[in-house]
């Protein structure tokens, strides 16, 4: 199923051969001596008696304060007030848009239900003058021609 191995003669090849070179030593650096330098206060020592009866001491450590914030430059009044009116000024402006354009769209609606009430009236009085000429049942009278069809009076 495999091939069989096959042992060929080693081929001559240029091999390149790297000789690790060794670094320089780095230079030794000689510590200054250290002088012993007292502090200016000599620091405070806290003990603390537990309720064990173990005592802890240590020095006292003064709390770190917070870098200052930078001091925010006032704002005068007069831009302020500047500011508030020119938002007031863009509301009203926006509420007076608002307004135009509801009684535009309100003129509209009406003018709308104006035309819708002419062809409605303006077609029941068509139907009622175009079909008059259509019913003729009930009382019939031609004053021209003295025709009166109820009293069957004939002249």
């Amino acid at each position: 199923m495999y091939p069989e191995p096959t042992r060929h003669a080693p081929a001559a090849r240029a091999a390149d051969v790297h000789h690790p070179v060794p670094l320089a030593p780095a230079p030794v650096v000689h510590p200054r001596p250290v002088a012993p330098v007292q502090p200016h206060a000599a620091p405070t020592v806290a003990s603390i008696v537990l309720p064990d009866g173990r005592v802890i001491t240590g020095y006292a450590v003064s709390p770190t304060q917070p870098e200052p914030l930078a001091a925010k430059p006032p704002v005068s009044r007069a831009a302020v007030n500047v500011a508030l009116g020119g938002v007031g000024f863009l509301a009203v402006c926006g509420g007076l848009l608002l307004l135009t354009t509801f009684i535009a769209a309100l003129a509209a609606f009406i003018h709308q239900l104006v035309i819708l009430a002419a062809v409605i009236f303006g077609g029941w009085i068509a139907v009622q003058v175009f079909s008059a000429g259509g019913h003729r049942g009930g009382t019939t009278v031609n004053i021209r021609k003295a025709v009166i069809k109820r009293n069957h009076f004939h002249g």
